[in-house]
């Protein structure tokens, strides 16, 4: 018997009343969406000096090191998310971005990005329910889902983030709460607004399998945890997601004019899956 606890919505098929603070039973997909948006300070760095001879001998025994590393075959990296997941997610992104409605006149075509999946993949082997690392959410947007035990398709996770779509009226977010997760009641849309985000053009993701995992206070004994980290970041305060308009008519230069299935489309024939073969 699965338990499930989502910590910011109350979706129209739940039981349990919700408010700040509640413990909720009988859920099926917990989901928390990076809702605010951290102004970036500029910082500066220093290195220190080394002598001439010093610089020499690191020199050497970095290309040194490189001709040894060269030489060596490099294991394949173990990845967090199998294939068929991620074309699941990012197949599932372009649909829904692509039938916004009104529709978008700037929606960009989305990709998988390696880095971005990389950084999701180090967040999630925390376990941490929580958005992070703190330093890369100055860059970078992020939705996260749990659910207790296995699933059947990683667009259980996913799905109910399209969901809050009925509790969002264009242009701004009607009824959504900013301060979650730090301070969470009542309907949410901003998992949604980040998934329709239209300069939100690169996603990669991770899934983790979790023991004993602490979920607002609970611990569960077994926990599937998805992080998809976006960029550039989307849910800026103020911002609308896209532009309303005839679909393709606002792409960006860079474009070059290629619109596909309602969306600005970059013209390449792949969409980095060839990174799993």
């Amino acid at each position: 018997m699965e338990r499930f606890r989502p910590p910011c919505l109350k979706p129209t098929f739940v039981r349990a009343s919700y408010h700040l603070d509640a413990f909720v039973p009988m859920m099926k997909t917990v989901a928390v969406a990076l809702l605010l948006c951290v102004a970036g300070g500029t910082g500066a760095w220093t290195a220190a000096e080394s002598s001439p001879n010093r610089a020499n001998v690191s020199v050497l025994r970095a290309a040194a090191q490189d001709q040894i590393s060269a030489s060596v075959p490099k294991p394949r990296r173990k990845r967090f998310i199998t294939q068929s997941d991620m074309i699941a997610i990012l197949d599932y992104h372009n649909q829904v971005r692509a039938s916004v409605f009104p529709p978008a006149a700037n929606m960009e075509y989305m990709m998988w990005d390696e880095g971005l999946a990389r950084s999701a993949e180090a967040w999630a082997a925390t376990c941490l329910w929580d958005h992070g690392p703190q330093y890369l959410l100055r860059f970078l947007g992020q939705n996260l889902s749990v659910r207790t035990g296995n699933y059947r398709s990683i667009l259980q996770l996913v799905k109910p983030w399209y969901d809050e779509v009925r509790d969002y009226v264009f242009p701004y977010p009607r009824d959504c709460n900013p301060k979650c997760p730090l301070r969470c009641y009542g309907p949410m849309c901003t998992h949604y607004t980040q998934m329709v985000w239209a300069t939100s053009n690169r996603v990669g993701c991770a899934v983790q399998t979790c023991y004993n995992m602490v979920v607002w206070g609970a611990v569960w004994r077994q926990a599937t945890y998805l992080v998809c980290n976006y960029s550039p970041k989307g849910n800026w305060i103020g911002d609308a997601p896209y532009r309303v308009g005839v679909p393709c008519s606002a792409c960006p230069p860079n474009y070059g004019g290629s619109c596909s299935n309602n969306m600005c489309y970059p013209g390449v024939s792949t969409n980095h899956i060839y990174w799993f073969k």
